[in-house]
């Protein structure tokens, strides 16, 4: 299935330099969209630039936490992303001021110059009752945007992979390091990964018309794995032998407490009572088509694009053979 055809519109992009950002704007840049990205450190998206044609891709300065920047940032523009959000608070970057009152802001903006087409990122699982900030605040940033824009489609990813994730990189990192790799709640969370470039196209799609307005999707990839198994993946890609240490739920909470206090904040609480829930796409989004599969879109195998990236983290290099 091919891509819904659409004549070129301007989009503004929140949190377009992240992670997600740099495949979503691939994406539009490659149907012809001029892309507006709006973030708070416009000289940090010079990445970007590189993924269009000169003057196709903008960046502004714009900040949820500021009303009238995200009124600026929105301005005569055609479509507008929400891709923003923090996986730990720091400063006045809280999972309220970004994540719970944040998509409301765009709603009200977007609203305001007359825009419909309006895509927000959010995540697999905040549905679930949860003690974790994070999970609360997606919640409820998903409900104020839907009183305010009834017909915005959401997106619920599950834990994003690719080149530059947080996830994969970050063990592969540890593992390097340390003895062991701790598997908090003995590492039986569910997950279903998916490859970040696949989002970024379904968000292109649904830019084009191509998702159901007023409708959310769940997208994960072709498989369902334990964080053990995530583990397992990764040490064989980088080719090294680690313990696989279990940590029982009060433990992972401790490392949680001391963790979020650390330089980088390795772990926090936060995102141990994450791990609690499962992150896997819904039976009733797959029986409803609400998934890539119903954007059309195959998902993309952990397999084939793990090693691209984690090859660097092997023992003698990345040109040396992984070990199962």
């Amino acid at each position: 299935m091919q891509a819904p055809k659409s004549s070129a519109k301007l989009v503004t992009v929140f949190g377009g330099s992240g992670f997600l950002g740099r495949y979503v704007v691939q994406a539009l840049a490659r149907r012809g969209h001029r892309i507006r990205v709006a973030v708070r450190r416009p000289d940090l998206a010079g990445h970007l630039q590189p993924l269009g044609m000169v003057g196709q891709i903008k960046a502004i300065q714009a900040n949820l936490r500021y009303r009238w920047s995200v009124d600026r940032a929105v301005e005569g523009a055609d479509a507008v992303i929400n891709l923003v959000g923090i996986l730990a608070e720091g400063g006045r970057q809280t999972f309220d001021a970004v994540q719970a009152f944040g998509p409301r802001a765009i709603g009200e903006a977007a609203r305001a110059q007359g825009i419909a087409n309006v895509v927000h990122v959010s995540a697999i699982g905040v549905d679930q009752p949860s003690t974790a900030g994070y999970m609360r605040s997606k919640a409820e940033g998903e409900s104020g945007l839907r009183e305010v824009m009834p017909t915005a489609v959401v997106i619920r990813p599950s834990i994003l992979f690719g080149p530059e994730d947080d996830f994969f990189n970050r063990f592969a990192a540890m593992a390097r390091l340390s003895p062991a790799l701790p598997l908090i709640g003995g590492g039986m969370t569910r997950f279903q990964p998916v490859f970040a470039g696949d989002v970024g196209e379904a968000i292109a799609r649904a830019i084009d018309g191509g998702a159901e307005a007023g409708t959310t999707y769940e997208l994960g990839g072709p498989e369902v794995l334990t964080f053990r198994q995530c583990m397992e993946k990764t040490l064989a890609v980088t080719g090294r032998k680690r313990l696989l240490l279990p940590i029982p739920w009060f433990a992972g909470r401790i490392m949680g407490r001391v963790g979020q206090h650390l330089p980088g904040k390795p772990i926090t609480l936060d995102q141990v009572r994450m791990l609690m829930l499962d992150n896997v796409v819904s039976a009733e989004a797959a029986e409803e088509k609400r998934t890539l599969e119903g954007l059309g879109i195959e998902p993309t195998a952990l397999e084939i694009v793990l090693p691209t990236y984690l090859k660097r983290f092997r023992e003698h290099g990345e040109f040396a053979q992984a070990h199962g």
